[in-house]
C-alpha cells in the first residue's frame, strides 16, 4: 500500500504532544504540509489557512483537524468539499448540527471522515468493552477529575461557548462509557457548576442510566490539585470491572489484567489508515450527544470566578 500524505491543521498543544509523534512514527502516513495561525513544524511548509495549504501544489490524502472545536467545521468542510479524508480531533464539532453536517459531506463525496476518540484506544478498553458485553450491567461509576491549569495552561478557548469547559476532558470519558457499556446511555439529569467569570462549567455531576434502568453516577472536575483521577467502575452480576488512570489499567473481579503499553494515537492512525483504504468511515457522536443533553438539561449553578 501507498503511504498516505496528511497535512495538520492547528498545531497547537495536541497536535505537538500526540499527533505529530504518531504520524512521524507511522508506516501509513507521510506529514507534507501543515496549517496554523501559529507555531511551525520542521521540514514541511506551514500555511495560515486550510484554503493556502489546499491551494498549493502540495498533493494531501488526507488532514487532521487539531484546532479548537470551535473553528473545526469550516475548515474540516472546505477539506472534504476538496475529496481530502479527514480525522477530527475529539470533539468531532462544537455542536451535534455540525458533525451532522460534516457526516452528510463526507457520504456524499464519498470521503473517509473519522471521529476520532482517542481515549477508546487505551489499553484497557477493548478488554473491558469484551468482558462487559455478555455481563447484566448494575450500575457504573465515573469520576474523572484533574487540574486545569496543568492540563491546558492559557487555552481560553476551553471556557468559550463551545469549548465544552470540563467537558473537554470528560468527553473522554463519556467515549470511553459509551464504547464498553453494551445498553444505550440516557442523561436523566444532574448540575453544572459555572464560574461567574467564565462561559462554560468547571465541574459537572451528572445522573445517567442505561436502557435497563441501571444507573451511571458520573463526576467531573477540573479543580483537583495532586494525583489526578481517571477512573471508571461497573458493578455487573457477575463482579467488579475497574478501568483506572484513563484505561492504562484493568481490574476485574478483584484481579488486575495484563495489558499491552499505551499507543493511543499510533492505535488511532492504524485505525484511520483501515478506513481509508477500506473507503469506510466512522463517525460515532454518542459523546457529545450526552454533553449536549447535560447542558440542555442539568441545572447550571454559578460558582465563584476562575482565574488561571
Amino acid at each position: 500500500m501507498m503511504t498516505l500524505r496528511i497535512a495538520v491543521v492547528g498545531l497547537g498543544k495536541i497536535a505537538h504532544d500526540q499527533h505529530l509523534p504518531a504520524i512521524a512514527a507511522s508506516p501509513d502516513f507521510d506529514l507534507v504540509a501543515a496549517a496554523s495561525l501559529e507555531g511551525g513544524v520542521d521540514g514541511v511548509p506551514v500555511f495560515r489557512t486550510i484554503d493556502d495549504l489546499l491551494a498549493s501544489d502540495i498533493a494531501v490524502d488526507a488532514v487532521a483537524m487539531c484546532q479548537p472545536p470551535q473553528a473545526r467545521y469550516d475548515a474540516a468542510l472546505t477539506a472534504i468539499r476538496a475529496n481530502k479524508h479527514v480525522l477530527l480531533e475529539k470533539p468531532p464539532g462544537a455542536t451535534m448540527a455540525e458533525c451532522e453536517g460534516l457526516v452528510r459531506m463526507a457520504t456524499a463525496t464519498g470521503t473517509t471522515l473519522f471521529a476520532a476518540w482517542h481515549s477508546r484506544y487505551a489499553p484497557g478498553v477493548a478488554p473491558a468493552r469484551a468482558w462487559l458485553s455478555s455481563r447484566r450491567i448494575l450500575s457504573a461509576a465515573i469520576v474523572w477529575k484533574e487540574d486545569v491549569r496543568r492540563w491546558h495552561p492559557g487555552q481560553r478557548w476551553i471556557w468559550e461557548p463551545g469549548g465544552l469547559g470540563v467537558f473537554d476532558p470528560g468527553i473522554n470519558a463519556l467515549s470511553i462509557a459509551t464504547h464498553i457499556l453494551p445498553g444505550h446511555i440516557v442523561l436523566r439529569g444532574g448540575t453544572l457548576d459555572v464560574p461567574s467569570n467564565r462561559a462554560a462549567p468547571i465541574a459537572a455531576d451528572l445522573t445517567l442510566v442505561d436502557m435497563d434502568g441501571a444507573p451511571i453516577s458520573v463526576v467531573f472536575d477540573w479543580r483537583q490539585t495532586g494525583p489526578q483521577t481517571w477512573d471508571i467502575s461497573v458493578e455487573t452480576a457477575d463482579g467488579r470491572l475497574e478501568l483506572e488512570r484513563g484505561g492504562a489499567a484493568l481490574r476485574i473481579a478483584g484481579e488486575d489484567q495484563s495489558l499491552p503499553a499505551e499507543a493511543e494515537y499510533p492505535r488511532l492512525y492504524a485505525h484511520f489508515a483501515d478506513l481509508i483504504r477500506a473507503k469506510a468511515s466512522d463517525t460515532d457522536r454518542s459523546p457529545l450527544r450526552l454533553v449536549a443533553d447535560a447542558f440542555l438539561r442539568a441545572r447550571h449553578v454559578p460558582v465563584a470566578p476562575f482565574d488561571d
